[in-house]
């Protein structure tokens, strides 16, 4: 098989499924291992492919997001892990800020018993949190279909009615010289002020978001502790730590 059939065929599988292994691609393609990690370096390096630990996933485009549909069936259990962690850094009676995503969205039950007053621009947070019987205040704005988010500037407006304990914010990319990204502008705008309203400020993510660059900016990594899984890579983890604090919750 010639190289640009391989690479093709490399494609052509990671468009069917999110991740595709190294011996996978050595079984497709009857090549070798060492031609099959070359392969990947190539493309990873013309920026088709993102390499992952034995594999490789496709690199999304700077603007595309996923679904809450389809955030929620990923890396579930090791979201509820970051939540749990996140969660213990609330004190009782205190007034935070979720921020709509499936990783804060995971944080809800552990906070039944701290009578804490929520804000949120989580359309999905909403329901659950009166679920769990949390006094919630729900900011107004344009609502996001595709995350169920509330977003844009009557949200961030909507927002400068508070001052919270500390905020909480799901992102959809975490590097150490892009910072805190996300594909949306104006969901970046509400991102930003919800950070400006506070002084402990928390990131929320799982491993496959470092060292991924979303189009529009939130900040850079010092402006929040980062919260992530021990699947994190440690060189990741080791850049990373360079630039903001890190916790790093054992699986």
């Amino acid at each position: 098989m010639l190289t640009i059939e391989r690479r093709d065929l490399i494609l052509a599988l990671l468009n069917k499924q999110d991740v595709v292994s190294v011996q996978e691609l050595v079984k497709e393609t009857s090549a070798s291992e060492s031609t099959i990690r070359r392969d990947l370096t190539e493309l990873e390096n013309d920026q088709y492919i993102k390499r992952v630990h034995g594999g490789a996933s496709l690199r999304k485009k700077r603007s595309e997001e996923l679904t809450v549909a389809e955030k929620t069936s990923r890396h579930q259990n090791e979201k509820k892990h970051i939540a749990r962690e996140a969660a213990k850094e609330v004190q009782q009676g205190a007034c935070i800020y979720l921020d709509a995503g499936t990783t804060t969205f995971e944080m809800i039950p552990f906070l039944q018993d701290k009578q804490v007053v929520v804000v949120t621009n989580g359309i999905p947070h909403v329901t659950r949190l009166m679920e769990y019987g949390i006094s919630t205040y729900v900011i107004g704005g344009r609502t996001k279909a595709g995350t169920a988010a509330l977003v844009g500037p009557r949200a961030a407006e909507a927002l400068q009615a508070y001052r919270f304990d500390c905020a909480f914010l799901g992102m959809n990319g975490v590097d150490p010289f892009q910072g805190y990204t996300t594909p949306d502008p104006d969901e970046a705008f509400v991102k930003k002020t919800a950070l400006s309203l506070t002084a402990r400020r928390f990131v929320l993510a799982d491993h496959s978001k470092v060292g991924e660059a979303s189009f529009a900016s939130v900040g850079h990594l010092n402006e929040a502790t980062f919260v992530t899984s021990s699947l994190l890579d440690p060189e990741k983890k080791e850049a990373l730590m360079q630039k903001t604090e890190v916790k790093v919750v054992q699986l």
